[in-house]
């Protein structure tokens, strides 16, 4: 890539100053990874009923595009292609999702844990979701994952954001492959960032709905997200790590 990565625990991190994404057909699929795919998709949502095979992009291909920058090829899918990682002898193609780094003005990092009826129960991440593909009429660009970062973070966290104000800030790349888009957010009072955490959750169970994020924590430091005990995201221990560096 354009600097020499990190990695920590099998994952890449890269400063990105320009990111330019190009659309590519989706791959061949054979007849019978697809039966196995519709098979263990089927079992998947038996087990959690509220999986969705909805739209989603997948990441083709990631490369160097000058100093600092990057060249990202994706495609378009359905949430069901990821059962295409446990089909053996298959070739899945990795997920992009997109980030928010939201500081707080004490040089703490707001990090979730995932509620026990998503995909990841129990797992700490940063407020963010998997990429939407756009409407035949629109792009796919560092302005359209912006947008889709902003709208992830207040469904997540209560807190709004114009996509302006948020910096693309790293790419991850993680053990299996997936590919994270970070965007840095300018930081806010501790104290509000609880508040519409706190908000969130109390007007989504008097919906009768549990939020995707069952809980929050503000850390200053790798140790401090250690305590927090449970899964965690592959990229968020060196994320926090590089943040908190500086």
């Amino acid at each position: 890539m354009t600097e020499t990565p990190r990695r920590p625990f099998g994952v890449e991190i890269v400063a990105a100053h320009r990111l330019r994404l190009v659309e590519a057909p989706a791959p061949h699929v054979s007849p019978e990874d697809r039966l196995a795919v519709d098979r263990i998709w089927d079992d998947a949502v038996r087990a959690n009923p509220s999986f969705f095979d909805g739209p989603v992009v997948a990441c083709a291909e990631l490369e160097p595009d000058g100093p600092h920058g990057l060249v990202l090829t994706w495609v378009r899918t359905t949430y069901r292609s990821y059962a295409m990682r446990l089909v053996p002898g298959a070739t899945p193609l990795p997920a992009l999702f997109v980030c928010v780094v939201q500081p707080t003005d004490d040089g703490r990092l707001l990090v979730g844990r995932m509620s026990s009826w998503t995909a990841a129960p129990g797992r700490w991440q940063l407020p963010g979701g998997s990429v939407e593909p756009p409407e035949d009429h629109e792009a796919l660009d560092v302005t359209a994952l912006r947008r889709h970062a902003a709208r992830e973070l207040i469904e997540e966290t209560g807190l709004d954001a114009v996509p302006d104000d948020l910096t693309l800030w790293l790419v991850t790349r993680g053990k299996h492959g997936n590919v994270g888009v970070l965007f840095l957010a300018p930081p806010r009072p501790a104290s509000l960032v609880r508040e519409r955490f706190a908000a969130l959750v109390a007007s989504e169970t008097a919906l009768g709905r549990d939020p995707e994020l069952d809980r929050m924590a503000l850390v200053r430091s790798h140790a401090e997200l250690a305590g927090l005990g449970g899964p965690q995201a592959d990229y968020l221990e060196p994320v926090v790590r590089r943040f908190t560096a500086g």
